[in-house]
């Protein structure tokens, strides 16, 4: 493929993303536009200084939509180890949910708030190998398994199953009576 230079390249980039609500990956879109990944990076990274709504996942780049005004969210508290997390994204997702993010309150940083974007195993599981491969460390790590993650689904009987499922697993943290 011929490669594709600057502004033109960054516009059928965007033009892709908007296109799909699957992922993309980075080397997937460099193959594609004739460019290294690491181009890809940079101008993905223009792209979102511009004001574009592209977030980076483990399964690869999103245009973030608008979410349809009907679609609900709830942030859940959630205590649990870091071996834990595959099952506690499961219990999540197979409630319906889509797992958003994770948040942690750091002492130094303030808020931290990572992108997830997982709605099925398989993305949970894409989610793990990602982790698995680049040796990353959970951001719950930080404050000893305490976190916050953002659930949506498209009506609050979704949503209450998942806190639900959440407490019967034992990962949500409430406040004691």
């Amino acid at each position: 493929m011929k490669k594709i230079l600057g502004e033109q390249r960054r516009q059928l980039l965007l033009d892709k993303l908007k296109e799909t609500a699957d992922p993309l990956k980075g080397g997937e879109l460099a193959s594609l536009m004739g460019v290294s990944r690491q181009v890809i990076v940079g101008d993905m990274t223009l792209l979102k200084a511009k004001g574009e709504p592209i977030i980076a996942t483990s399964q690869g780049y999103l245009y973030m939509r608008e979410t349809a005004d009907d679609d609900l969210y709830r942030v859940l508290a959630c205590f649990h180890k870091p071996e834990d997390t595959q099952d506690e994204l499961y219990v999540l997702v197979d409630a319906g949910v889509t797992v958003k993010d994770v948040t942690i309150e750091h002492p130094v940083y303030g808020e931290l708030t990572a992108g997830i974007h997982v709605s099925s195993r398989r993305e949970v599981d894409m989610f793990m190998q990602r982790v698995r491969e680049t040796g990353a460390s959970y951001l719950l790590e930080l404050t000893g398994g305490l976190h916050l993650h953002t659930i949506t689904a498209p009506n609050v009987a979704i949503l209450e199953q998942a806190m639900n499922d959440m407490r019967a697993a034992g990962y949500l943290l409430e406040e004691s009576e």
